[in-house]
């Protein structure tokens, strides 16, 4: 029997791993640098599969970016913490700001809003998807958006 999919935010101050850096590194890093034990414990916890938001934290850009998929499961790197591997999916289409979760009701339980110094946090599937309504989805997500052609008629397009 299979494990259900997990949903999971990692954070990164972006003037040390932005998501163009992510983007640019053939999608693929080695997520590392997570030092506190409650977030060592669920990054111990992310498996093979599972998505995660990828937030850019600090003073000038609180907001979920982009979408990564866990490549690699917990591993140790030689340290004395552990790290996961992680592949770029697709970028939000909306930035979604921190202010505008903190404003959002269903949230209000989001660990992230609870426990905000925390660098890997999980989100239950229904704030992943209320998160996702508020950005437009991500690249890659498989949602086909309208698009209007230079006549003003209506095409389907998959944004991918």
């Amino acid at each position: 029997m299979s494990e259900e999919k997990q949903y999971w935010l990692l954070k990164t101050e972006p003037g040390e791993w932005s998501w163009e850096d992510q983007a640019a590194n053939g999608g693929i890093t080695k997520w590392d640098g997570v030092k506190n034990k409650q977030a060592q414990k669920h990054l111990k916890s992310v498996k093979l599969g599972d998505l995660c938001f990828f937030y850019h934290s600090g003073a000038k850009a609180r907001r979920v970016v982009g979408v990564v998929t866990v490549v690699r499961e917990w591993y140790s790197d030689g340290g004395d913490d552990g790290v996961v591997d992680v592949k770029a999916v697709g970028e939000m289409r909306r930035p979604v700001d921190l202010k505008e979760m903190k404003g959002e009701k269903g949230l209000k339980g989001f660990a992230l809003l609870r426990q905000p110094r925390l660098s890997v946090v999980p989100v239950p599937e229904d704030v992943w998807i209320r998160v996702c309504d508020l950005g437009g989805g991500y690249q890659g997500d498989g949602i086909v958006l309208e698009s209007h052609d230079s006549d003003g008629d209506s095409g389907e397009e998959e944004d991918d």
